[in-house]
């Protein structure tokens, strides 16, 4: 019943802040790694068929993970990509990216060279947006959320400049309140990643109207 009533009250918040949506539907294959300059962790997507994104320009940060055919032997294997960024306007209902057949070894090669996805809206018509490929140095694992805020500062084809005046979420000090809801449900999960989409003074709102709503 909290939960319920938690997740009615963040729907209004939302509203209040922007009056418009666009579902971003999540591709199985896709791993999304920064969302709007901000890092996402993999178990708050879990089980999600979307996420909500207010009207106005946004930056994805991914990847494309996908299991390999493994008929011909027993070995689990799998293909990931680089990360990859696109940028883009939302004004649809809905926008997901289109993926290329990856089957093949030829085609994971030539997508490597071009990456070339799209960005479709509920109807299949693409969506005008900005890609690009994050640089890492030496192809090193590293911070993505932190290269992401250096990638942003330079100016580069996908670039987004405000995304790079936030703190990364690691440093913010605002947090989702935990004590009041978990993380076990692909809603609690989808609640606390919306929490840190939304902007500091709806944050402390909401915390404090959960504060209110919590069991004496």
């Amino acid at each position: 019943m909290t939960l319920r009533l938690i997740c009615s009250g963040m729907f209004a918040l939302l509203f209040a802040t922007s009056c418009y949506a666009t579902t971003l539907r999540l591709d199985p294959n896709i791993d999304l790694l920064v969302l709007d300059g901000r890092k996402i962790s993999g178990s708050l997507l879990k089980g999600a068929d979307g996420l909500e994104l207010d009207n106005g320009e946004h930056q994805l940060l991914f990847r494309v993970e996908k299991a390999l055919d493994t008929s011909h032997g027993n070995t689990r294997r799998s293909y990931t990509s680089a990360p990859l960024i696109v940028t883009f306007v939302t004004s649809a209902k809905s926008i997901s990216i289109q993926l290329p057949v990856l089957d093949s070894p030829r085609d994971r090669r030539q997508f490597d060279k071009n990456n070339a996805f799209t960005l479709v809206d509920e109807k299949g018509q693409k969506v005008a947006s900005r890609r690009d490929r994050l640089p890492l140095p030496n192809g090193q694992q590293t911070d993505l959320e932190k290269a992401l805020i250096t990638y942003n500062r330079n100016g580069q084809a996908a670039s987004v400049p405000r995304f790079a005046q936030q703190p990364p979420l690691t440093l913010q000090k605002d947090k989702f309140p935990v004590d009041v809801v978990g993380a076990n449900t692909p809603g609690e999960r989808l609640l606390q990643l919306w929490f840190h989409q939304v902007d500091s003074a709806t944050r402390q709102r909401l915390v404090s109207w959960m504060k209110a709503l919590r069991p004496s």
